[in-house]
């Protein structure tokens, strides 16, 4: 029942930006390095011009010491870094307590 919440709640959600530097601080996540090979993949796709789909993430809580979860584009914020590490990632967010 909760990921199913979750999932609606990315679906409907608007897409915003964060920084992908911020991304990976909050999720507590090292940087990929430019060869691994889904980063790879994602960084040829935009020298090709092509846009990457939006992360998926669920908010996490600075009180509990629960980071960030990218659900979705830990490659892609990756890729993104590499590119520039303040370059805005387009994202889907929602909180964890969607069912409260």
């Amino acid at each position: 029942m909760l990921v199913a919440a979750l999932i609606a709640q990315l679906e409907a959600g608007p897409t915003v930006t964060h920084a992908a530097k911020d991304i990976l601080r909050a999720a507590r996540l090292p940087l990929l390095p430019r060869d691994d090979p889904s980063v790879a993949k994602d960084l040829r796709q935009v020298a090709k011009g092509r846009r990457l789909s939006p992360v998926l993430l669920i908010r996490g809580d600075l009180e509990r010491a629960h980071p960030l979860v990218i659900a979705d584009g830990y490659h892609r914020v990756c890729a993104a870094y590499h590119l520039e590490e303040d370059v805005q990632v387009p994202c889907r967010i929602t909180p964890l307590d969607v069912l409260a």
